[in-house]
């Protein structure tokens, strides 16, 4: 199952990802239309959705990529992970870590999945990342038991703005990381069972067409049910919550010499089996 956001609506995406159908309207007001309700009932959901019968020829309208929101468009909770590739880790010139490094994006730098990036400095760096959004409440779960608490997965960026996010005696990753615009996701949200192996997808970033990244997230050093696993055995993960699991090698910042956007670049993000994002860079 696929869904995504339109006009801060829920909405089903046709196998074919070809048209939508309104989840408020399909159930007749039972889910949605707000993405926080769904998710809180997220079982409820899924069984109503895989039960229906709905026909996208006849009430569905056309996706439009450049209409659709993030899949979870205010949650209570958003969690990312630093230097969780050993690859970025090395390119980093750090240690790989023993335990995730979690910071947060906060709600106001999300985005839908195609639109405008304003560059608000001359150092942003691009960061391609499997999202995760979590889909029942999770409570010092285990890696074992982990995916049955995932909602699904989507195609994130975690722009970075490096000169604000290493600046001062105390970085500034959290803010360096929350500009608008700098957290797009989707384009749609994928359910673990509509993915091969959720555990081992191709993550790629290509700018202006040349690849800058490319990766497997099965070289995550915390995959997701271990993030799953120890985020929750210190705060409970909310229906709706999201997690950035980080980014592999590739980013501008650690290039010889750094390399950073420039207005007109296109940033396109990849990620087999869910979809594509594409962001057009502009200038303040």
């Amino acid at each position: 199952m696929r869904i995504a956001t339109r006009s801060g609506r829920t909405v089903l995406v046709s196998a074919d990802t070809a048209s939508i159908v309104d989840v408020a309207r399909a159930s007749g007001g039972r889910f949605g239309p707000e993405p926080r309700g769904v998710y809180d009932a997220w079982d409820e959901f899924v069984d109503w959705a895989t039960g229906s019968s709905i026909d996208f020829a006849a009430d569905g309208v056309p996706v439009v990529l450049e209409e659709l929101g993030p899949p979870s468009t205010d949650p209570r909770q958003v969690f990312a992970i630093g230097l969780n590739y050993r690859d970025h880790a090395d390119e980093a010139g750090l240690e790989h870590p023993d335990s995730p490094p979690a910071f947060t994006k906060w709600v106001g730098s999300f985005a839908g999945p195609v639109g405008r990036l304003e560059l608000p400095a001359a150092t942003v760096d691009w960061e391609a990342e499997l999202v995760v959004v979590i889909g029942r409440r999770a409570e010092r779960v285990t890696a074992a038991d982990a995916w049955s608490y995932v909602a699904g997965l989507t195609v994130g960026q975690d722009y970075s703005e490096r000169a604000l996010q290493l600046s001062g005696p105390a970085p500034q990753f959290s803010l360096g990381k929350s500009f608008p615009g700098f957290a797009p996701q989707g384009p749609w949200l994928v359910t673990p069972d509509e993915v091969a192996d959720p555990d081992n997808l191709t993550i790629e970033c290509r700018i202006n067409g040349e690849t800058m990244q490319k990766s497997s997230t099965s070289r995550l050093i915390f995959p997701v049910p271990t993030l799953v696993e120890r985020l929750s055995s210190v705060v409970p993960l909310m229906p709706g919550d999201v997690i950035f699991t980080g980014t592999p090698a590739g980013v501008g910042g650690a290039r010889t010499p750094a390399v950073f956007l420039q207005a007109g670049d296109v940033v396109e993000t990849t990620i087999e089996g869910i979809g594509s994002l594409r962001q057009t860079c502009v200038a303040p």
